[in-house]
Formats: C-alpha cells, structure tokens, sequence
C-alpha cells in the first residue's frame, strides 16, 4: 500500500511538474514521415554531417567499414534448403540490395561452391523503380520450390508477401500475394496459408500488429478467407502468430496459435475441429520445436506447479497433448546451472540440438530421443567461443555451425548431429591485426551485489594509467545475450587506431537465462541501469581508462539504456551514441510499436509502473544546465518498430536546452538504419569519426 501511495504521489507530481504527452510540444514528430518531421530531420542531417564528414580520417573509416561489409571473401550465411541444397542471402559492392541464391552442398564443402540466383534483388528494384529490402522467405517444405517471399519498402517491418517458384525463378502468377503490412503466416499444404494480417483497416493492435488468424486458400481473395482464431486489440506483444508442426518429411502434425498478452507472456492454443483449445502452458514459457513426437517447450518463468524452473528445457507427448490440450504432463530434457543458459534450440531429422552457454562460452550438445528420454551428445568444437547454430536440416542431421570470439576470425563449420562430429568448411580472413591483442573477462560488483561479468578487448601493451580511449558496449533487456563475436569493423575502425572494446553483460539480457533476464524487468528495471554503472566505474577503478576517454555505445533497448547514461551519470562519460533509441519513457506506450514492450518496461498507465518509469525515462529527465556530453544520436525514417520519434524529440529537447548533439537521421533503412550495405558503413564511419573526435583528440 505504501509503494502504491508513494508511486501515485510521484506519477501525480510529474503531471503537474513536467509536459505530459499530451502537452509535449514535440508530438508532431511522431508522424514518421509528416512533412514538417522529415523537414526538420533534413535540416539536422544538413547541419551535423558536415562536422563528421568533413574530418579527414572520416573517408579513411568510412573505405574501410566498406571494404569489410562489402568483402567477397565474407563466409555466406548458409542454411539447408529441402531441396538438400543450401540457400542463403548474399551483398556485395555488385549486389548492394543482395541475391537470393543456391549451391550444392558437395561444392560447398569443397570450397567452389557453384552458385545459381534465385532472385536478384538489385534487379527487380531497378526493374519496379523500388527501394526493396530483404526479409526472408518461407519455404512449404519438404523441397522448398515454393517460397513465400517477404520484401520491404525501404526496410520497415512491414513486408509484402509474393508467391516464389524457385526452380524457375519467377514469381507464381496468380499465386499467394498478400500487401504490406507486418503479417504472421505459414504454409499448411501447396494450396492453403494460414495467415495473420490486417484483414481490414484497423484489424491491429494497438502495438500496431495482426491478431485475427485465417486460412487463406490459393485463388481466394482475402475478404473470403475463414477465421480460426481472434485475439484482442489490446493484446501486447508482436501480434497473433501461427506455428506449424511437421514431421520431417513435410507431414502436417498439429497447428498451434501463439497469442501474446504482453512481450513476454503469451497463450498457446491448438487448432481443432471444433476451434481452439487452450494448452495447459505457463505464460511465460516458448514452443521450440517438435520431434520424434514430442513438443519441446523452454520456461522463461517457474512452473511451480508442476516442479519446474525458469530456464528448464522441458517436453510433452504431442498425442496426449492433441487429446487433452487442459492437462499437459511435461518431462524434463535439461536443467541449466546457475552458470549456464540455453541460448538456441533447434531439430534435424532425428536429433534435438541445443546451444547452451556457460559464463558466456559456447558449446552444442546434439539429443536423441530413446526409450528412457533424450540422450546427449556434445560436439567437439572450440572452446571458449561463442558457438551458434545457424542452419539445421530436415532432411538429414545436417547442421550449419558459426564459431567465434572477439580476436579470433568467425568460421564455420558443417556438423552431423548424430554421429557427432564437425568439419570446419570456411574462416573469414582477418580484418585487422590482433597479434598484439588480448581478451579478459571481468567481473563489476553492482549496487545490490551482483556480479556482473564484462569483456575487455585491448592491445597486451595497454597501460593501466587510466589513458585509453575506451568505448563500452552493452543492450541489458528481451533476453538478449550479448557474447563475443569477430569484433571486425570495431577492431579496423576502433582497435587498430589504439582505441579500447569493451562489452557488458548486464541483467536484462539472457546471458545466464531467464532469470538474468527478470531481475531487470519493469519494476526491477534500475537493476540494469545500476549493472552498467558498475562496469564503467570498475573500467575507471582499474585505470584502465578514465571519464574524459570513456564512451559508450547501443542501439534500440541499449539506445535507451544510452539516454539514461546520458541523463543519470553524464559525469562518467565523454562520447554517447544513441542508435535507434527509446527515450520517451513515459509516452513510449503509444508512440509505433511500443505497447508491445509493456511487460518488459511496465505501463505508464499503471501507478507504480508509472513512477519507475518516470525514474529514468531520459526525455523527462533531461535537464537545463547539466554538463552533457556532446552526444550523437541516430535513426531511421523507416524504422516502424522503434519510432524515429523517439531520437527526434531527444534532439530537439536537448536543443531547446541550449546543449550541444549531433544527430543522423537515415531516410530508409528500417530498424537496422541502413538498408543497404553502403548506408551501413556510412553509419559506421560517422560513429567511429565521432567518437574519435570526443576520445582520441
């Protein structure tokens, strides 16, 4: 009673003290592109470009980040096609845009591989007079002809579906077609979709996704499509989303409906004769896949009806489950260790594959399901590396394996789940010179006690005299886990130039599972922003840089987790980049997507919720006359998850308080702010060139 009192005091005090959102003078930005917004973000881009642009090392990085993002010698991203090919989606300097290609896995292994393009997408935006930027395909399997192909305008997360044929090359005429809009859908056989979209005008919720599901056969137009599912307008999450099990051999098993309540909780359903039946799941809980016939299950949270923790790996009889939806029985696959984290799961023709992280170091361990349960096998691979599955087939237990750390270049490997064993096939050619580089792991101790490892990517002559130009990563939110990667543009554009890299694994991530991920949720949320304070002041404690050489970096969550840098410890740093921010905390809930992310930040609406809100929501609580740093803050026109609102009404507040900023707003590019590889390095140099100017000069 005492926090509700306390909490509707302060919610009650910013109405009175601060501009609500309905007296924000700046909510003409949140029309994306409003004739006035998009004026007054080309004047910013006129004024701040030239002051990175014009430095003379900005050409040299910008070449560079170029060089490397369009490199032929890149390892493709391949995955097994049904087909028993592999696909994957290639840029280059000749293909900007990207083609959608194939090859066998024989010359792939052999190192020639003989490449056919599916579809160029350089050459159909030339060809429609269209600025068309990947987002996937979803192939009917088991041979994968017919895809459908997801294409943006510009990079937004709303795509238009085509029907594809991959084997001749060209769109179906008169095959599935759906207009853009941020759809959820699949194949249930060649002739019928199960689909969620924005059937009519304002089918969405107020995130702004699909919650109505229908089955969609071929030649229907979409007003005749039959419902078999409904969610509510103001469900929260990504929208109403289907999942279908097969057997490997393409057999349709059962359909099952997600249906988010908020970010991270959701109900699942089964579709049956007569509609849909409620499975007896927890909320915060993941369908991962189907095998053997078994439904495999993650926890995000204790099922502590059952027995069961958060971060189990759990699975049920799909026959059971598909008699009795209300009484599920699940059985345990595997229990991480307080050390440990299941990062991804994912199934071949006979195995349950596994990704599974150990203070942050990789390992893959392949189950087969046998009389007594699920058996394991570990991969033999490389040790303390971050080790992701980046394909797993059908057809065979074929898998594509990524290996990497932050000096060692990235490879990858093909696998075979069930024997065991892995063949590394492809090694990136160093992007910059790491002989005289060393990685180290620490440890910060946060307000409440917490250890908080972190990564210090540094020369082995570093001094420990507090002098080194020191940029420090981080995200901390969505159970995100942030674990070293071939540090290739940081270590050419940052590294090389005698500069620091640092990257914290602060709660809110999923570096140690669910429950590194809840201690920082809604009410908990200061719990990140306390871990990131930590890391940079022990960076400073160790003297391995000071406040005026410290910078820091992130997008998006971590573009929020910058502005309450910015507006809580601007004494610590000396360079901030803002990427693809959320700034306005206390709006946040009606500006894109955001009422989606309510159960990772709270409601505005609810008081408590409000006041944690309000606490560090950094557009609030900017100040007159603080010592800012000169930040540089960046988004995209484009970007219809993370509103470029956001960055916008940052800026211009930052600028009525008469403080200094550089800003860079993308007019496509989506929530990547870059649609295209030359969009993507000029990012990189404008980032690199500010950041040495506030730290290096």
């Amino acid at each position: 009673m005492l926090l509700r009192a306390v909490a509707t005091v302060l919610a009650g005090a910013f109405l009175m003290g601060a501009a609500a959102p309905d007296h924000d003078p700046y909510t003409w930005m949140e029309e994306i592109e409003g004739a006035r917004a998009l004026e007054w973000a080309k004047a910013e881009n006129a004024r701040s470009l030239p002051q990175l642009q014009n430095d003379p090392r900005y050409a040299g990085l910008y070449a560079d980040a170029l060089k490397i993002a369009t490199a032929k010698d890149r390892i493709p991203s391949v995955y097994f096609a049904g087909d028993g090919a592999l696909r994957d989606y290639w840029q280059d300097a000749e293909h900007v845009r990207g083609v959608w290609r194939t090859t066998s896995v024989e010359s792939y292994r052999a190192g020639a591989p003989e490449w056919r393009a599916i579809l160029d997408l350089d050459a159909l935006s030339k060809a429609e007079k269209a600025n068309w930027v990947w987002k996937g395909a979803n192939c009917l399997a088991p041979d994968d002809r017919y895809c459908l192909v997801s294409l943006s305008n510009g990079g937004k997360d709303a795509v238009e579906v085509r029907e594809f044929d991959t084997q001749t090359g060209r769109f179906v005429e008169g095959g599935f077609r759906l207009p853009e809009g941020k759809h959820r859908l699949d194949w249930l056989d060649k002739d019928t979709l199960i689909v969620v979209a924005e059937w009519e005008k304002g089918d969405v919720t107020t995130s702004g996704y699909p919650f109505i599901a229908k089955i969609l056969k071929r030649g229907q137009k979409m007003s005749e499509a039959l419902e078999v599912f409904r969610g509510r307008k103001d469900d929260g999450g990504y929208g109403v989303s289907p999942i279908v099990l097969r057997e490997p051999d393409g057999r349709l098993q059962a359909v099952l409906i997600q249906r988010p309540l908020d970010t991270f909780n959701a109900e699942h359903y089964l579709l049956a004769d007569g509609g849909p039946r409620k499975l007896d799941l927890p909320t915060k809980s993941s369908v991962q896949g189907y095998l053997a016939g078994r439904l495999v299950v993650s926890l995000e949270d204790n099922w502590t009806g059952k027995g069961f923790r958060e971060g189990d790996l759990v699975d049920f009889d799909l026959a059971a489950v598909k008699a009795d939806p209300s009484n599920m029985s699940p059985a345990l696959i595997l229990r991480p260790t307080e050390t440990q984290a299941v990062e991804q799961v994912t199934t071949t023709r006979n195995r349950l594959v596994i990704a599974l992280f150990d203070n942050v170091k990789g390992q893959v361990i392949s189950y087969r399901r046998n009389g007594a349960g699920w058996a394991p096998t570990r991969l033999d691979l490389p040790k303390d590396s971050t080790i992701s599955i980046g394909s797993a087939a059908d057809h065979s237990d074929g898998l594509v394996l990524n290996v990497t750390g932050y000096l060692t270049p990235s490879s990858q490997w093909l696998a075979d789940a069930e024997a065991g064993k892995a063949q590394q096939v492809r090694t990136l050619p160093p992007r910059f010179d790491a002989s005289n580089m060393a990685v180290e792991q620490y440890w910060a101790t946060s307000k409440d006690g917490t250890k908080v490892p972190y990564f210090v990517v540094h020369r082995k002559d570093m001094k420990l005299d507090g002098s080194n130009p020191t940029l420090l990563y981080a995200y901390g939110g969505f159970l995100v886990s942030q674990t070293p990667s071939y540090a290739a543009t940081v270590g050419k554009l940052w590294l090389e130039k005698g500069g620091v890299y640092v990257v914290a694994n602060i709660r809110g991530g999923g570096e140690f599972g669910p429950r590194w991920h809840n201690a920082g949720l809604k009410l908990k949320r200061m719990a990140v922003y306390d871990d990131f304070f930590a890391v940079s002041e022990d960076l400073i404690a160790r003297k391995i840089t000071n406040p005026k050489k410290l910078g820091i970096m992130g997008g998006s969550n971590g573009g929020l987790l910058m502005g309450v840098a910015l507006t809580k410890r601007p004494e610590l740093y000396n360079a901030i980049v803002i990427q693809v921010p959320l700034f306005d905390m206390i709006g946040y809930d009606h500006i894109g997507a955001g009422s989606s992310w309510i159960g990772e930040y709270g409601d505005p609406k609810v008081p408590e919720e409000r006041a944690m809100l309000m606490s560090y929501s950094p557009y609030q609580n900017l100040a007159r006359g603080k010592p800012y740093p000169r930040v540089f803050i960046e988004t995209s026109t484009k970007d219809d998850r993370v509103h470029p609102a956001h960055a916008r009404k940052a800026a211009a507040r930052l600028k009525e308080y008469g403080c200094d900023y550089l800003y860079y707003e993308n007019i496509d590019g989506g929530h990547a702010a870059a649609a295209n590889l030359n969009e993507r390095a000029m990012r990189q140099a404008l980032e690199y060139t500010y950041l040495m100017q506030r730290l290096m000069d």
